[in-house]
C-alpha cells in the first residue's frame, strides 16, 4: 500500500497540474514584492531621413537617441507592505492547499487500494460458494434420482447455481471497476490488470484515547484557511491606507543627438527629478467603499474559519464514534459467521447421510445465511479501515505527529 501510494503522489495528473498551479503563485508573489521597489526603463531609437528639391542634391540625416527612466512610489503608510504580504499569505495557503491535496490522494489511494482487497475476497467467496452450490446439487440430483427428495428440490438447488454464477459475474465487474479506479490514481492506463493482495492491511486495534485537539491544528484545510484570515487583514489594511495621500519620486535622462557617439557624451544629456504629491478629493466614494468591503471580506474569512474548525472537530467526532460502533458489530458478526458456518456444515452433512427430518429448503436456507455473514463480515472489515483512513484524513496525519 506504501509503495502504491508513493507512487499515486509521483505520477497523479491531478497532483502534478495543483503542483504547477503552485509554482505559478509563487511566481505571483514577485509582482507585489516588486511594486515595493524603483522601477526603471530604458529606451533608445535610431531614424533616418532623405530630403530632395527637383535636380538639386538630395540631404540625408540620421538621428540617435537615448532615454532612461526611473519611478518609486516611498511606502509610507505600509500599504505595499501590506499587499506584499498578503500576497505571500496567499501563496502559503496555496501551499497549504497542495499538501492538502497530496494528504488526500494518499488517503483515497489507500482507501482504493483496501476496496480493491475487499473485492477481490468478495469474488473468492463468490467463487467457493458456486463450488460448494455446485456440489449440493449434485448430492441433490443424485437423491432424487433415488427416489428420496422431489423435483421441486432439484430446482432450488439449480437455482441457487445460476444466481451464484450471476453473481460471481457481478463480483468479476465490481472487482475489475475497483482496479480501474485505483489505477485512474496512479496515473496508468485504467485496464483492470492491478492484482491485490489477498489480505486487508493491518491497522492497530484502538484508537489512542485522549487525542490532542491541537493535532487538527495541522490540517491543511484549517492551516489555508487561517492564512486567508490574515491575506484579507492585509487587504483591509491596505485599503484603508489607501486613502492616505501617494508620493512618487521619478527621474528621466535622455540623449538625441545626429551621431551616435555622442550617446554617451554628458555635454549632450539632459535629465530631470521630480517628485508628486496625490490625494484623492472626490471619487464618489469609492475609495471609502472598497475599504468598507474589503474589512466586510476579512469578516467573512473569519466566518468561514470558524465554520472549517467545526466541520473539522464533526468529521473526527463521526469517525471516532463510527470506529466504536464497527468494532462492536464486528464481535457480534464473527458470532454469526462462526453460528452460520456450523449451521451449513451439520445441514450438508445430514442431507447426504439422509437424517430424517433434513430437508433441501433447511440447507439452502443455512448455505444463504452463511454467504450473506461472510460477505457481510468482508464489508465491515473493509468499513472499518475505510473509517479508519478518514479519521487519518480528519485529523490531518497519524495519532502522533504534530506537523
Amino acid at each position: 500500500m506504501k509503495q502504491l501510494v508513493r507512487e499515486a503522489v509521483a505520477h497523479n495528473n491531478n497532483l502534478q497540474a495543483t503542483a504547477h498551479r503552485l509554482k505559478a503563485t509563487r511566481e505571483g508573489t514577485i509582482g507585489a514584492r516588486a511594486a515595493r521597489l524603483p522601477s526603471v526603463s530604458g529606451r533608445s531609437g535610431y531614424s533616418t531621413s532623405r530630403s530632395g528639391n527637383g535636380s538639386a542634391s538630395s540631404t540625408t540625416s540620421e538621428s540617435y537617441s537615448l532615454s532612461l527612466n526611473a519611478s518609486w512610489e516611498p511606502d509610507l503608510w505600509g500599504r505595499l507592505r501590506d499587499l506584499d504580504r498578503a500576497s505571500y499569505a496567499n501563496y502559503e495557503s496555496a501551499v497549504a492547499d497542495f499538501r492538502g491535496a497530496r494528504l488526500s490522494l494518499a488517503v483515497n489511494t489507500a482507501k482504493s487500494w483496501a476496496n480493491l482487497i475487499a473485492a477481490q475476497q468478495q469474488l473468492d467467496l463468490t467463487t467457493t460458494t458456486l463450488s460448494s452450490f455446485q456440489d449440493n446439487l449434485r448430492i441433490i440430483e443424485r437423491r432424487y434420482r433415488a427416489n428420496l427428495l422431489r423435483s421441486v428440490d432439484v430446482q432450488f438447488g439449480r437455482n441457487n447455481v445460476a444466481a451464484a454464477e450471476r453473481d460471481l459475474r457481478n463480483r468479476m465487474l465490481s472487482r475489475n471497476e475497483a482496479a480501474r479506479s485505483l489505477e485512474l490514481l496512479l496515473g496508468r492506463y485504467p485496464s483492470a490488470a492491478l492484482q491485490s493482495s489477498s489480505q486487508l492491511p493491518r491497522m492497530k486495534p484502538n484508537v489512542p484515547v485522549g487525542l490532542p485537539s491541537e493535532l487538527l491544528a495541522r490540517r491543511p484545510d484549517l492551516t489555508a484557511a487561517r492564512l486567508d484570515v490574515y491575506a484579507s487583514a492585509k487587504r483591509a489594511d491596505a485599503a484603508r491606507t489607501d486613502l492616505l495621500p501617494s508620493l512618487r519620486l521619478t527621474g528621466a535622462s535622455s540623449n538625441s543627438s545626429s551621431a551616435s557617439s555622442n550617446l554617451l557624451n554628458p555635454e549632450y544629456l539632459t535629465w530631470s527629478i521630480a517628485s508628486s504629491l496625490a490625494q484623492t478629493i472626490y471619487n464618489g466614494g469609492a475609495p471609502s467603499a472598497d475599504a468598507r468591503a474589503a474589512l466586510e471580506q476579512n469578516r467573512a474569512a473569519i466566518s468561514s474559519y470558524v465554520q472549517i474548525c467545526l466541520v473539522a472537530f464533526q468529521e473526527v467526532e463521526s469517525a471516532l464514534e463510527t470506529e466504536r460502533s464497527l468494532a462492536e458489530q464486528e464481535k457480534f458478526l464473527r458470532m454469526e459467521v462462526e453460528q452460520a458456518g456450523l449451521a451449513e456444515k451439520q445441514s450438508e452433512r445430514d442431507l447426504a447421510m439422509g437424517i430424517e427430518g433434513s430437508t433441501v429448503l433447511e440447507i439452502l436456507e443455512a448455505q444463504r445465511r452463511a454467504v450473506n455473514a461472510r460477505a457481510s463480515l468482508i464489508r465491515l472489515r473493509n468499513d472499518r479501515l475505510q473509517n479508519r483512513l478518514h479519521l487519518h484524513l480528519a485529523l490531518g496525519g497519524n495519532f502522533e505527529t504534530s506537523k
